[in-house]
């Protein structure tokens, strides 16, 4: 039975995931700050699926938190088939008002925490010639968006550097892809602090966990590199900005995110 890494496992994308592999009898490891969260996550799944759920408590923006993950599976002699980089979050708000500590810990948990687990269980996937990474973009990851800018550049590297590894890891056997979604329905906006306009207007587009839990499976079974799951606005969102030149774009995302910053 293959075993299946997720981190932000606790709720949102990360739950659902962990929720649609039980159900194809996938062994996991989910990591995530929450204890009581992921422990009890993990109850239901081995009783409703009666598959092996392991837990690391780990906060991922500490140093050298990928190693003690790598360390903790490694320790429950457990070999590691699909690693999902899902943990990950943002802050909304003029650059300079937002504290230092929050653009820095987006940088670690949404680009080195992935780029450092990816380095932990990539080589052993390469020398088994098989395996599986998914790792959590964005919409944002097309564009420049002001008063969003480190989320939406963290996301930009995600996709440019998990696309590069899809390309890389062909002759491994190793699949990699980078699933973009647009506004889905979880607990992101209100935690990044969007003002409750904003909030409306995502909610209105929302796509369900379900739906990108299920769309990125399917394109990694198609060793496909990137997929952008949901409604056709989501592609609109994705695409739109290669055809207007930067500065428009970047004016464009002013106008729509910044109308309170407006002086």
């Amino acid at each position: 039975m293959a075993t299946a890494l997720i981190t932000g496992a606790s709720s949102g994308i990360g739950a659902t995931f962990a929720q649609e592999l039980a159900a194809r009898q996938t062994n996991l490891v989910l990591v995530a700050r929450s204890e009581a969260k992921l422990q009890q996550l993990a109850q239901e799944l081995q009783y409703k699926y009666k598959v092996q759920v392991d837990v690391v408590v780990q906060d991922l923006t500490e140093p050298a938190a990928a190693k003690a993950v790598f360390e903790a599976v490694e320790e429950k002699g457990l070999t590691i088939d699909l690693l999902i980089n899902n943990a990950g979050f943002g802050k909304y708000g003029d650059f300079v008002e937002i504290g230092a500590e929050d653009q820095v810990k987006m940088i670690q948990l949404n680009i080195l925490a992935l780029v450092e687990l990816t380095y932990q269980f990539l080589p052993q996937m390469r020398l088994r010639r098989t395996g599986g990474i998914i790792n959590m973009s964005s919409v944002a990851a097309f564009q420049t968006m002001p008063y969003f800018g480190v989320y939406a550049a963290t996301k930009a590297f995600i996709l440019s550097f998990s696309e590069a590894l899809w390309a890389e890891n062909q002759s491994y056997g190793v699949r990699v892809l980078t699933v973009c979604p647009g506004p889905t329905d979880t607990n992101f906006f209100p935690e990044a602090e969007f003002p409750p306009l904003l909030k409306n207007i995502a909610a209105a587009n929302f796509t369900s966990t379900e739906v990108v839990v299920r769309e990125a499976l399917q394109a990694l079974e198609k060793n496909q590199s990137t997929i952008v799951p949901g409604m056709v606005t989501n592609q609109l969102l994705a695409n739109f900005p290669r055809f207007v030149p930067r500065e428009l774009m970047a004016n464009l995302w002013k106008n729509i995110l910044g109308a309170r910053f407006a002086r």
